[in-house]
């Protein structure tokens, strides 16, 4: 397969997440081309030059349209804020790119699936950044609960808080808006939604509340301004099999920097994951005498493909960005026919509509079924 070329829209947090990903996955897996890194679109001209001489692109511009042009660019990488995915991801579609896009995909399920349509008229590769379903101890997990060392799953509780929102006297911003979403559920609790699609399958049906921890923030000139989504969620959920399910999702949860709190209870035992300690999860087996029964901590080691492209040693840890890279090469396989695990459009529209179900629930005030 050829060195793909890339682009890259948007520079911020995910924006350089992105860049790093393509800079080393060559260096980290070396049975791929390395990525040419071709050209890079922010909206402001001088911005632009100066990140594309600091990620190692060839060209910058202003312009995202004419990034999308460009003849070189195979693969457009979409890390802008969460309104402007849609019209970015589907018009590389149309010009015959694949699409790494951010998640999720779009405010409106309604673009979303315009996202979809377009990724499959197309016939082009178009994944989801959901990198931490790419931890090698997550990929054990669902081993582990494949080989039934737990027995048959019941229930699940999951907790994603982090504290960027806490501060009541923050400044107002874009995450604040309607325009980018319902707030903790979309821009934030699809994670854990990745890792229940991940480990069991799409959610069936819910029912949520959410709160609004402040109702206004503050503005940089003055005054105050409304917030417009909910910083906080509650969800009880049904999967598959018959399996329960809880979700409880805060960004506004002073203390918490960046927990996905995963437990997952079995008829022979139970897993225990949190996100701030990604490199450990907790095994539990109902086996041999009570008396030294207890959770087993379980570090992430070379075992757990694929920390070993990384780290010859146990216990050193990957971070955040390493799975970023992980993603990275498994939408080199996507695009190059090989199977991968990656969130394809199509799961990331269902995990869309499950978020835009709990939202339908909290409004109406009741259960709803999630049809596939």
């Amino acid at each position: 397969m050829k060195a793909l070329g890339i682009g890259l829209i948007g520079t911020g947090y995910m924006g350089k997440c992105h860049a790093l990903a393509w800079n080393a996955v060559k260096t980290v897996f070396g049975d791929v081309e390395r990525p040419k890194l071709v050209h890079l679109a922010e909206a402001n001209a001088e911005l632009a030059q100066s990140r594309a001489s600091e990620f190692g692109f060839e060209k910058a511009t202003s312009d995202w349209r004419q990034l999308i042009a460009d003849p070189d660019v195979d693969v457009v990488s979409v890390t802008t804020p969460n309104q402007f995915h849609a019209e970015m991801a589907i018009t590389a579609l149309e010009a015959g790119k694949h699409v790494w896009c951010e998640k999720p995909m779009a405010p409106a399920y309604a673009e979303a699936e315009r996202m979809l349509i377009a990724a499959k008229t197309s016939g082009k590769v178009a994944i989801l950044g959901y990198n931490y379903i790419q931890n090698p101890v997550m990929r054990h997990i669902k081993t582990l609960i494949g080989e039934g060392a737990i027995g048959a799953v019941n229930h699940v509780r999951v907790e994603m808080d982090e504290d960027f929102m806490a501060d009541a006297e923050a400044l107002f911003y874009w995450k604040s808006e309607s325009a980018s979403g319902y707030g903790a559920l979309d821009d934030f609790a699809v994670h854990p939604l990745s890792m229940i699609w991940f480990l069991f399958g799409h959610v069936e049906a819910v029912i949520t509340d959410m709160v609004k921890p402040y109702a206004d923030r503050p503005l940089k000139d003055g005054g105050r301004r409304a917030v417009e989504n909910h910083d906080a969620a509650n969800v009880l959920m049904r999967l598959g099999g018959g399996i329960s399910a809880v979700l409880m999702a805060n960004r506004a949860a002073w203390g918490r920097k960046g927990r996905i709190a995963l437990q997952i209870f079995g008829s022979k035992g139970s897993i225990s994951y949190d996100q701030e300690r990604m490199n450990e999860f907790e095994l539990y087996r109902a086996e041999g005498r009570g008396s030294e029964q207890g959770y087993a901590k379980i570090l992430a080691a070379p075992a757990h493909h694929p920390y070993d492209r990384f780290i010859p040693a146990p216990g050193h840890g990957l971070g955040f960005n390493d799975l970023k890279i992980i993603e990275c090469r498994e939408l080199i396989r996507a695009i190059s026919g090989e199977p991968s695990s990656t969130v394809a459009f199509s799961d990331g529209l269902r995990i869309e509509k499950s978020v835009h179900a709990m939202a339908q629930s909290f409004h109406e005030r009741r259960w709803i079924e999630i049809a596939d």
